[in-house]
């Protein structure tokens, strides 16, 4: 498995002949200092991510409009915006939603069914188990 910049970074410091030379070092440190404040700086989204989350506004409009299970392919004909949407696209944003207890799925005939709520609202406690725990 190939080493990171970090690891290599590291790496040389514990070379002696390097650790020995203080310009070196400080250009090695000062590099690992830069990859952390890289990987801790705030992401912005994408463009991409921006528009998912209008999408995803659209379905929970929809739903709550209709207030009845649909499909993916009901969706993609009742939001206009979803005409040109693959199944796949759409799936994943139902999935995002019900990671996030907006929409809960449901089968009927191997079907899927999409409708406003959290599926896991109605867990039951397993016997033997203290519903206060």
């Amino acid at each position: 498995m190939a080493k990171t910049k970090r690891e290599m970074y590291e790496t040389m410091l514990n070379i002696e002949a390097i650790a020995n030379n203080a310009e070196v070092v400080d250009f090695i440190k000062h590099q690992i200092e830069l990859l952390d404040n890289k990987k801790n700086a705030p992401k912005k989204p994408t463009e991409k991510q921006k528009e998912n989350e209008t999408f995803k506004v659209e379905i929970l409009t929809y739903l709550a409009a209709i207030e009845a299970p649909v499909t993916i392919k009901d969706l993609q004909g009742g939001i206009e915006a979803f005409k040109d949407l693959s199944n796949q696209r759409i799936t994943r944003l139902l999935i995002d939603l019900r990671n996030n207890g907006k929409v809960k799925r449901t089968y009927i005939k191997k079907v899927a069914y999409f409708e406003l709520g959290n599926e896991h609202e109605n867990v039951e406690v397993a016997e033997g188990e203290d519903a206060e725990a």
